[in-house]
Formats: structure tokens, C-alpha cells, sequence
């Protein structure tokens, strides 16, 4: 799904999407000339790998996002919850993409594993 960024106003327009599983219900709102404000709740279940046995399982998703999506270049670093759509156009899509890939990025253990405690632990 993808919303131009100049179609944004400073009405909430509500969404929904979903990809890979996962479904993206909440708003977006215009706070200023080039940021507009995602509001939304992630759900669903991600496919994972284990990290210790390599087992495939999937893990719950429940949360809220709140972040700022822009069309032109933000050079501060308060912020870390922006995302650049270059292009003034919105994709949802990208966004749901961009929190599965975050997720693997971390230890992901399956249930098995991380009930364990005879594994070696690095200091």
C-alpha cells in the first residue's frame, strides 16, 4: 500500500495493510510541512529461525508504532523514529518489512531454548 505524503492533512486518515504475516491498523497524520505522524498497532507472527538449535517457529506480535515519516532529509539525531520517503510517497508496505527485519536482527530463541540453562554464557 502506498498514500502520496501530500495527500496527508491534519485530519487523521486512517489505514490498514498487511504483509508477511503481520497487519498495520492505525493513522497518519500531517504535524508539519514535510513530517507526517504514523500511529499504529502491529499484529500478527513472524517466522523466525532459532539462533541455538536452528528450528523454525514463530513468534507473537503485538505492538504499538509511533513514528515520523518525512520527505525530505533530517540531519538531527534526537529523533531515531523517522523514516525518509524520498519520493513523497508513503509505503506501508516497507514499514511492516522494515519491523520483520528489525525482529531478526535480534537473539530470537524458540521456546525450547530459552527454557534452557545449560548453554555456555560469554562475559
Amino acid at each position: 500500500m502506498q498514500i502520496a505524503l501530500s495527500k496527508i492533512s491534519t485530519t487523521p486518515k486512517d489505514f490498514q495493510a498487511e504483509s508477511g504475516g503481520l497487519s498495520l491498523c492505525g493513522s497518519l497524520e500531517r504535524i508539519s510541512r514535510d513530517v507526517v505522524a504514523l500511529k499504529a498497532r502491529l499484529k500478527g507472527e513472524i517466522e523466525l529461525v532459532c539462533d541455538r538449535c536452528g528450528k523454525s517457529f514463530t513468534l507473537p506480535q503485538d505492538q504499538e508504532l509511533d513514528l515520523k515519516l518525512s520527505d525530505s532529509l533530517i540531519e538531527t539525531q534526537d529523533d531515531l523514529d523517522i523514516i525518509e520517503f524520498l519520493d513523497g510517497i508513503i509505503d506501508i508496505e516497507y514499514i511492516i518489512q522494515s519491523e520483520i527485519e528489525s525482529q531478526k536482527a535480534l537473539y530470537n530463541y524458540c521456546k525450547d531454548c530459552s527454557d534452557r540453562e545449560d548453554y555456555e554464557i560469554e562475559f
